[in-house]
């Protein structure tokens, strides 16, 4: 007997390809949805990652509020004299272009005296007064108006602040030199350190490099010493631990949260930080 007859395969056919327009036509739909994915993330990813909220320039409206009414255009950054004011870019999402301050690198030392930010901003993002139909959130206005040690000779030695921007905190007090007995000797930060403030040994309209005003204090009082506002924080006295009597700083309830208590201590990382947007609390 002899077996089924093979039935022969017959040749593959060779798979289609794309003609020119068609692979044009493909990579523009790749194109253009990864131009539309992308520009999703920009704006969602950055709520979604972001960490903790942003130190706004004095007298910023509430966040939702800020971000409804700015129109980014800069001119609180330009009349800042020294500099603290920048905005946001692509990592703030919806909040891109709007303005903050990172106190560590920059803060807000009110060398302008008048807050010329608030007098620069032209929609009442930043606002000496919020209208009346604005709600005040219950510990950010200050029970009187903030002294500023700079004007206390003057007639007039208060800011027009009636709302803080946040509130300073004591975060390390374990690494806080005061505490630890120890002074301070040198360039707080480091001789490369850019950021500048106001001194009034020096001169009081013309701020200098942090860098160039060297210090030599037996106990370490920087955050105290350079706070621009008069009682919003003090060395107080406590007992530690292993029965040592020892100086610590205290915040008090005219802080206003400028955040230079923050640029000047000289620790890495600074055992004083402002917390934005914070209240105060009794």
């Amino acid at each position: 007997m002899t077996g089924p007859t093979p039935v022969a395969t017959p040749p593959s056919q060779p798979k289609p390809r794309l003609s020119r327009q068609d692979r044009r036509r493909w990579m523009r739909t790749a194109l253009l949805a990864g131009g539309v994915l992308g520009a999703a993330l920009s704006g969602y990813l950055p709520l979604a990652y972001a960490q903790k909220q942003r130190l706004r320039p004095p007298g910023a409206l509430d966040e939702k509020d800020l971000l409804g009414s700015c129109i980014k255009c800069g001119q609180c950054v330009q009349v800042c004299p020294v500099q603290a004011i920048k905005l946001a870019d692509l990592v703030d999402g919806f909040g891109v272009g709007v303005p903050y301050i990172d106190p560590r690198q920059q803060a807000c030392d009110f060398s302008c005296d008048a807050v010329q930010c608030i007098l620069a901003c032209p929609t009442g993002s930043l606002a000496y007064e919020k209208p009346g139909f604005l709600m005040v959130r219950a510990g950010s206005n200050l029970a009187t108006k903030p002294t500023l040690k700079a004007k206390e000779k003057d007639a007039e030695p208060t800011l027009n602040l009636k709302e803080r921007m946040g509130v300073a905190r004591l975060t390390r007090p374990e690494a806080c030199l005061a505490i630890q007995g120890k002074g301070f000797k040198g360039q707080t930060r480091g001789a490369s350190f850019k950021g500048r403030m106001r001194y009034m040994d020096v001169d009081r309209w013309k701020p200098i490099l942090v860098a160039d005003h060297p210090y030599d204090v037996p106990e370490c009082n920087l955050c105290v010493s350079e706070c621009p506002v008069g009682g919003a924080i003090s060395m107080e006295t406590l007992t530690t631990s292993d029965g040592k009597t020892r100086r610590q700083p205290v915040v008090h309830e005219p802080c206003v949260g400028c955040g230079v208590c923050e640029m000047v201590c000289p620790t890495e990382s600074a055992c004083i930080v402002i917390e934005a947007r914070e209240v105060w609390k009794v």
